[in-house]
């Protein structure tokens, strides 16, 4: 059970999996197992055009939805994009934002995922801003560097009122998909550094109350040893989270009971 004061969350990122019968099975799975679990945040996170099939199938629930990514925009002429509006009327409460991803495939970088953190703020999302380091970097030593530019770039110029309702995830890139993850003292470093920066964006009390997400190989086998971490409230889960079972096991790990 997470030693954390702060309300644990588990997310779910399907990333670009399943089609629509599937995405709608996999979260009536959730749902109906929701009741065993204990007290934590579940958020799932299908790609965009099965947000209305997966909204429809959790609705009346307390397990929220999530979109993959936004535009910094309100609206205009940007085809193939979508607005935070268009995602609220959906249903979605939260968005993932900067996953290593996107900014090794789409090019996105610090500048924009602060655009996109700041537009979704504005329109009453919940973001969930990725950061994380490449394992070149993390030989390298320069963890602490990166993770750091990440934080402060993504974040910059967001009040401390609305710097609270931010979720941050920490996701080592080396660790994403690979069947590897950071020891528990590694990935608690890592927040504990996290943490330290938002105190510096903001004030050490907005800090304390921030939710900073685990995600790298997430698995039923190490979510307790990373939930039983002081700086960890939570994770952001990928492949694992494809399986109910084993969704619905790693949010018990977290949960209170």
């Amino acid at each position: 059970m997470s030693r954390s004061p702060r309300s644990p969350i588990v997310a779910g990122n399907w990333k670009m999996n399943l089609d629509r019968a599937s995405a709608r099975q996999l979260a009536a799975a959730v749902v109906a197992g929701r009741g065993a679990v204990g007290t934590v945040e579940i958020v799932l996170c299908p790609p965009a055009v099965y947000l209305e099939t997966v909204g429809a199938t959790i609705a009346g629930s307390d397990v929220a939805l999530g979109a993959q990514n936004v535009h910094a925009m309100p609206g205009g002429a940007y085809t193939g994009e979508v607005a935070d509006s268009m995602l609220l009327d959906l249903g979605c409460r939260f968005v993932i934002l900067g996953h290593s991803e996107r900014r090794a495939l789409c090019g996105e970088n610090d500048a924009l995922v602060n655009a996109k953190t700041k537009a979704s703020l504005g329109g009453g999302l919940v973001p969930i801003v990725c950061v994380g380091e490449t394992l070149e970097e993390r030989e390298e030593g320069r963890t602490a560097d990166v993770v750091t530019t990440q934080v402060r770039g993504s974040l910059a110029g967001i009040p401390p009122a609305e710097l609270a309702r931010v979720v941050v995830a920490y996701e080592p890139v080396w660790a994403i998909g690979t069947g590897k993850v950071a020891t528990p003292a590694q990935a608690q470093e890592v927040h504990a550094l996290v943490r330290g920066l938002l105190g510096g964006l903001a004030d050490a009390a907005t800090a304390a109350g921030i939710r900073i997400l685990y995600g790298g190989s997430v698995k039923p086998d190490n979510a307790a040893a990373l939930a039983a971490q002081a700086d960890i409230d939570g994770a952001l889960v990928g492949g694992a989270s494809l399986k109910a079972a084993d969704f619905l096991a790693i949010a018990q790990a977290f949960a209170r009971h």
